[in-house]
């Protein structure tokens, strides 16, 4: 990843990343800066170890990580010692921190680069600061791949009106250095990667456990890092390989479960890149933002990448997580606006789908959202002194029940935002409300889409499709005896739903030895994911009854009859197996 890729090797294959964690948020809604949310966001981290994995040397992680707002107070004293001289005022320098190759010649080449692109850029480099660390209690395989770790500090040119502007141009420098990191001929073998680029956040991670986090970073423990929120999380990478640079938080987000259409969202990506436009960057700029989603990442990462892209082009946080995992929207029982919203921008982007819990922020808000089957959990309190705390368990952080003003939690396709500006919780009805009203966008969807059913047919004759003619038509739309027998048969001459098995046990259309429908070649990737699992043995004694219901017709004493039998049924399996 951005110059450490991994490359394709006998049944691994680097596009299968995946990822299901523990994720935990906790921040002062009045945007106060203490020391205290750092250490709150520490203890939540290691309470979600067991949501993480381990080697089995026990002392190397999947990953572990943190992000927080730019601890001003610290660099300025830090910096110091090293004759590095920050601005006085917060947000008026941007922070690079990059995994660097440990060998000393690549490493002075590569910070050479990344130097150069940056007063390519017109901006100021105020110095370099090596990341003080203790791997004294890393496992051998972290401490075998671990990088060299450095800061790089930034200074605004006179020509950045403010620091929006000033995240544009930083995000423009890190691209530029990605692609030179990526190149064919690049001389950093060992890979150059950045954990963060910002004036606003920074992101401290690595192969750990969440316990060696603050112990690693000696840079945690200090009273001066100080941060109004802070995001943690503890990686479990399902069927990935653990690496440094594929610990969370990623630059905005933190992510518990998996994108099961991520392989669908990179191609539309990579598709819809030549018509993208945005005002904020100049036409030299933003040819250097493409590709945006860096593929060799973890599907989380690549969420990243696109969440990233979007928000920097001038969406709101609200707006862009809206926009990717969007709630159930076509029924009756949400609002027109609401619904003229997602149909809108259904065009526009498919939907990032999968059981996912994100967690996003660019330093100055805090939004959070879960999937719309719901199925990862996300829980919240706040407390009566003006702290929210949100994570994948209940009780990530002890907080007693006197300290609690209210608590609750996300719903399927729901999302909160915390504005540390305004010092306020906005909920979901009132963000989705002011964005659904913010365009007219039932005005432009009756301007410009033009529905299939109010498209003309074309002629055809009425008469019924008969002999070779027929045969043909099936051959070609890939119909057989079995499925007109079996499934439409029953149907038309009975009214009934067929009944059949869940799986499909056909040959791939590719070793089929009969030709077959293009379509048959492509297939629809997903897992769905329950959280807890849904109890095998339930599941298929429930199986068995419905079927058997389905298939006759039973009076009501019967289907009593057999509902009691279920019953029993599930009691002797509680009994034999021990399920409460």
């Amino acid at each position: 990843m951005n110059g450490v890729a991994r490359q394709r090797k006998g049944l691994y294959r680097p596009s299968e990343e995946h990822e299901a964690c523990g994720i935990g948020m906790v921040a002062n809604i009045d945007g106060k800066r203490t020391h205290d949310i750092i250490d709150y966001a520490i203890t939540i981290l290691c309470n979600l170890e067991h949501r993480g994995g381990q080697s089995a040397d026990i002392s190397t992680g999947d990953g572990a990580g943190i992000l927080t707002q730019i601890p001003h107070k610290l660099f300025v004293k830090q910096c110091e010692k090293e004759d590095i001289y920050l601005p006085e005022k917060e947000g008026a320098y941007g922070v690079g921190m990059l995994f660097l190759p440990k060998d000393p010649a690549v490493r002075k080449r590569a910070e050479t680069t990344v130097s150069t692109m940056i007063e390519e850029e017109g901006q100021q480099l105020l110095g370099w600061r090596t990341v003080p660390v203790n791997d004294s209690f890393v496992g051998d395989l972290a401490k075998k791949s671990k990088p060299y770790i450095r800061q790089v500090f930034v200074k605004p040119s006179k020509e950045i009106r403010d620091q929006n502007e000033f995240e544009r141009k930083l995000y423009v420098i890190r691209k530029r250095i990605e692609k030179a990191c990526q190149q064919a001929d690049s001389i950093y073998t060992e890979g150059v990667y950045i954990c963060s680029f910002s004036s606003k956040t920074i992101v401290y991670k690595g192969m750990l456990i969440p316990e060696q986090l603050d112990s690693f970073y000696i840079d945690l423990n200090h009273r001066d890092y100080q941060s109004a929120l802070a995001l943690v999380h503890s990686r479990f990478s399902t069927n990935t390989f653990p690496s440094w640079e594929r610990a969370h938080p990623n630059r905005m987000t933190i992510h518990n479960g998996e994108f099961n259409t991520i392989k669908g969202n990179v191609l539309a990506m990579k598709a819809r890149e030549a018509l993208c436009q945005s005002e904020l960057f100049s036409e030299r700029e933003y040819a250097q933002l493409f590709p945006v989603i860096d593929e060799s990442g973890s599907d989380s990462s690549m969420f990243d990448n696109a969440f990233e892209f979007f928000h920097l082009s001038g969406r709101s946080l609200a707006h862009t997580a809206m926009m990717m995992i969007p709630e159930p929207w076509n029924h009756e029982l949400i609002s027109e606006e609401k619904k003229a919203f997602y149909e809108y921008h259904s065009c526009l982007m498919e939907p990032w789908d999968g059981p996912a819990a994100v967690v996003y922020t660019d330093g100055d808000q805090i939004g959070a959202c879960l999937d719309r089957n719901g199925l990862r959990p996300a829980r919240y309190y706040v407390t009566k002194d003006g702290m929210i705390v949100l994570g994948s368990e209940v009780g990530a952080l002890d907080i007693t029940a006197e300290e609690i003003e209210y608590k609750g939690r996300l719903l399927p396709g729901k999302m909160l935002l915390v504005d540390l500006e305004k010092k306020t919780i906005v909920p979901d009805e009132k963000l989705k409300k002011a964005y659904a009203k913010k365009h007219p966008y039932k005005k432009w969807l009756d301007q410009n889409l033009i529905p299939l059913h109010t498209l003309s047919p074309n002629s055809q004759s009425e008469e019924p499709i008969t002999g070779d003619e027929l045969v043909r038509l099936q051959a070609a739309f890939g119909y057989t005896v079995e499925e007109i027998n079996k499934l439409i048969k029953p149907m038309v001459t009975d009214g009934k739903d067929p009944v059949g098995s869940m799986g499909y046990d056909s040959p791939l259309a590719v070793l089929s030895k009969k030709p077959m429908p293009l379509y048959t070649y492509f297939k629809q990737k997903f897992a769905q994911v329950t959280n807890p699992p849904i109890d095998a043995i339930r599941e298929k004694i429930i199986t068995s009854v419905v079927t058997t219901i389905g298939q006759n017709e039973i009076s009501f004493n019967q289907l009593m009859k057999a509902v009691r039998r279920f019953k029993s049924i599930v009691r002797s399996q509680r009994r034999w197996y021990g399920v409460s």
